[in-house]
């Protein structure tokens, strides 16, 4: 449905923003679970290059079909990521890395699976890049059963939690640093949560991916600003460009 397509392009946006990219130059970026391609609709968009790894042959043959611009591989991230050292300037992953705590077959250990995902991709990032990964954790051990893999393997950094207080609107970034530790980005919408709450994201155990694919962003968040903004411009309106500035609170007084 198009809300979905919506929430997938917005979350794309969002870890596109959270990488940190250079402006003055294309970089070459690994889309891991790529599906049918929306996400590297926009890392194309942004004048960048991609590659899209994903399980599903179904989905590769409709971003085939969609004639996306990047270049797709059939493969199991699981097995690991099978690109030279250093090659890409960052990664980026929505809805995808969860399923790695899955074990679809008797042979399958999440742990090993996730370790030689995190150890191989580590490798294929240039040294000083990031991978940014969205996800739906079903409970905070899988959380912490994924980032202990990824720091096993070499990444710093952790978990950006995009509007911590809202069941509708929020998300998991998983945001790694390769070879430099950076400063954590802000989550989204924790200007005004309470500081306890910035520093522990509260899980329930249901499964939240149902949920986040029913309701509209929030009225007069950034995200509703935005879908108004895209929707004026299909309409062919002038509309000013987004920044990182759209959608902020301004102080009560400067």
């Amino acid at each position: 449905s198009s809300r979905v397509v919506e929430i997938q392009s917005q979350m794309s946006e969002r870890a596109v923003e959270l990488l940190g990219l250079p402006e003055d130059r294309p970089c070459l970026l690994l889309d891991v679970g790529c599906g049918s391609g929306l996400s590297g609709d926009y890392i194309s968009d942004e004048g960048h290059y991609w590659i899209g790894m994903d399980i599903s042959p179904a989905m590769l043959d409709v971003a085939v079909e969609r004639e996306v611009e990047g270049d797709l591989l059939l493969a199991d991230v699981g097995h690991g990521i099978p690109f030279r050292p250093g090659m890409f300037d960052g990664c980026i992953s929505i809805s995808a890395v969860q399923w790695l705590c899955n074990a679809d077959k008797k042979s399958h250990s999440p742990p090993k699976r996730l370790y030689r995902f995190f150890s191989t991709l580590y490798t294929a990032l240039a040294r000083g890049s990031r991978a940014v990964l969205q996800l739906y954790p079903e409970n905070s051990e899988q959380l912490e059963l994924i980032t202990a893999q990824a720091m096993r393997a070499g990444f710093t950094g952790g978990m950006v939690v995009d509007y911590p207080n809202s069941a509708k609107a929020k998300k998991f970034f998983l945001c790694l640093f390769v070879g430099t530790s950076g400063t954590l980005p802000k989550g989204l919408g924790t200007e005004c949560a309470d500081r306890e709450e910035m520093h522990q994201a509260k899980f329930t155990n249901e499964r939240t991916r149902f949920r986040n694919t029913k309701g509209k962003s929030v009225k007069k968040s950034r995200d509703w600003i935005l879908e108004k903004k895209e929707r004026r411009r299909r309409q062919g309106k002038e509309v000013r460009a987004d920044t990182k500035y759209t959608g902020r609170k301004r102080r009560p007084r400067f």
